[in-house]
């Protein structure tokens, strides 16, 4: 025993081993969203793995600056009293890690976690820091023999230094250079494979109102998985007076995937070219829709539209990638705004030179990284010349700078999660209980609207949780919010990075999957439509949650 625990120590550092026990112990504490045992296991051992680098690196620091060292006697002794308490630590935190994984899982309306989850966790916790272990003893072992060569040339410590700077070069050049090239574009290349496939399920329009039909000069084959799922799964006329009892008209929907032409601009066009076609401009509203990275709309959002318009609406959206958001956000950033913009600006051209009296409310939507590039395709002067009408921007990410804005200088006294911002004249937050007290100003001649859940980690991920608390964090929290949820330095946001993939996965009305009945709230407050009783509209909200129960037109949700 004393032999393998001597073993121990020559092979792992005491300070980082401390530290990752106290880092794997804070992973296991709520964040936004349930984690399954295998998430929780890989995120357990990255935070081991951080805390245990974070140890090494305090340790190299100190002798390299040849700072006394520890008596021997004395840090023998230390070691085996931290090593006691770090295995308190870990079992307190198994121990616990059931539920506190079940109280996020309570506020979101999701079934307990069984009770093998500590058990699954630490296997893979283990195995991952295993990984990780090697990986970087590796990369250290090549940094030493580059140090070694150097030592001919330069005094050992200008070496290491160099040699450690060589090494992280080559590895990021390498990562860069080979690994992160070659990956974006094998995805490419799948979601495009993907995108091009045909649903057998998913019949071709025959109606003149979408694109795709026979007639349209958006063919069928070009307007994408996304595009095909988005014309072929709204209501049709039929559809909306079975509900409301009313006469309706078929809705217009339009989108022009990335074969239907070569840029941007040309695709815009042809959507314009459609829309006039179609006397879209005589409609009562007319939607641009941006799309998610992949060019998934969600259905929540315009199906409601179109039964509060008695199907008189227009919907019109571009794709700008075959890429999921994520990547997209990464590898293409300029696309989404280049293609927002472009479409943005064709219709509001056209829409601008048509009396004010005899044109349709134009409104803008996006949801995620839709709402991202949505946000970028308009300026300021485009809200103060000839404004549009609103806006319902739903799980915007946090990256968006107008997003940020509006909820940095929100009024005092309300949250980060559910701002208030100027009494709610021409911007107002929404979650699933509506809009919070506060929009006391009556609404302005332009309405936009963020719908937002206190527990996306898209929206509410932010790097600075590296060092500090979010505001988010702190007392009053969002309803779908664990009350056992902490703020650790580092840990929290390693724990939203996680959430942020994460998020499409739980019930809807959580997370990153917004519900069409809250959908509807946003839009009533934007359209200001008034023609429907609290009755019809509790009605309506049923048949629309029906429906996305149901899996019509979220067979690939999310993007």
């Amino acid at each position: 025993m004393g032999r393998l625990y001597s073993a121990f120590q020559r092979h792992f550092s005491g300070a980082g081993m401390v530290l990752g026990v106290l880092f794997f112990f804070a992973s296991l504490t709520p964040s936004l969203i349930p984690r399954s045992f295998e998430v929780q296991g890989v995120l357990g051992g990255v935070a081991f793995s951080a805390g245990y680098g974070i140890g090494v690196l305090l340790v190299a620091t100190w002798r390299y600056l040849q700072l006394p060292s520890v008596d021997k006697g004395l840090l023998r002794l230390t070691r085996l009293v931290l090593s006691l308490i770090s295995l308190i630590v870990i079992v307190v935190g198994l121990y616990n890690s059931t539920a506190w994984q079940n109280s996020v899982r309570g506020v979101l309306n999701m079934e307990p976690v069984d009770s093998a989850y500590p058990v699954s966790v630490i296997i893979i916790a283990i195995l991952t820091f295993a990984f990780l272990f090697l990986l970087a003893r590796g990369i250290i072992a090549l940094g030493r023999a580059v140090a070694n060569r150097l030592d001919k040339f330069l005094p050992r410590r200008v070496s290491i230094i160099a040699g450690a700077a060589v090494t992280l070069i080559v590895v990021a050049t390498l990562a860069n250079g080979l690994l992160i090239e070659y990956t974006f574009r094998l995805l490419d290349k799948s979601f495009a494979e993907l995108d091009a496939l045909h649903e057998p399920e998913r019949p071709q329009p025959s109606i003149v109102e979408r694109a795709g039909n026979p007639s349209s000069r958006l063919e069928w084959p070009k307007l994408g998985r996304a595009g095909r799922e988005f014309v072929a799964s709204g209501p049709t006329a039929a559809d909306i007076s079975q509900v409301t009892q009313r006469a309706a008209v078929e809705p217009i929907r339009l989108y022009a995937g990335l074969q239907v032409a070569e840029t941007p601009d040309e695709r815009s066009q042809l959507l314009l070219d459609e829309l006039i076609e179609l006397n879209a401009f005589d409609r009562a509203a007319l939607v641009v829709v941006t799309p998610t990275g992949t060019g998934w709309v969600d259905p929540s959002a315009i199906d409601g539209l179109e039964y509060l318009y008695d199907g008189d609406t227009a919907s019109v959206a571009l794709q700008y990638s075959y890429l999921n958001s994520p990547l997209s956000l990464v590898f293409q950033s300029e696309n989404g705004r280049e293609s927002s913009q472009s479409l943005f600006r064709t219709i509001y051209r056209y829409w601008q030179k048509l009396p004010a009296g005899q044109r349709p409310k134009l409104f803008l939507h996006g949801l995620s990284l839709g709402a991202f590039n949505s946000q970028r395709s308009i300026t300021f002067l485009d809200l103060l010349g000839d404004p549009i009408d609103g806006a319902v921007w739903s799980g915007t990410p946090f990256p968006s700078e107008k997003w940020q804005t509006i909820t940095a200088d929100r009024d005092a006294g309300s949250t980060q999660w559910l701002p208030v911002y100027q009494g709610g004249r021409f911007v107002r937050f929404m979650n699933q209980n509506g809009v919070p007290e506060g929009n006391t100003a009556p609404w302005g001649n332009v309405r936009i609207v963020y719908l937002q859940y206190a527990s996306d980690a898209i929206t509410f991920f932010d790097k600075h949780l590296l060092y500090r608390e979010a505001d988010w964090m702190k007392a009053p929290r969002g309803p779908d919010v664990s009350p056992l949820l902490s703020w650790y330095p580092i840990v929290s946001m390693l724990q939203l990075l996680v959430d942020m993939p994460l998020s499409d996965g739980v019930p809807m009305g959580y997370g990153h999957v917004y519900a069409p009945d809250h959908y509807l709230d946003a839009w009533l407050e934007v359209t200001g439509v008034e023609n429907w009783s609290s009755e019809e509209i509790d009605a309506l909200k049923v048949h629309l949650h029906s429906k996305a129960s149901n899996a019509d037109g979220y067979e690939y949700r999310g993007g």
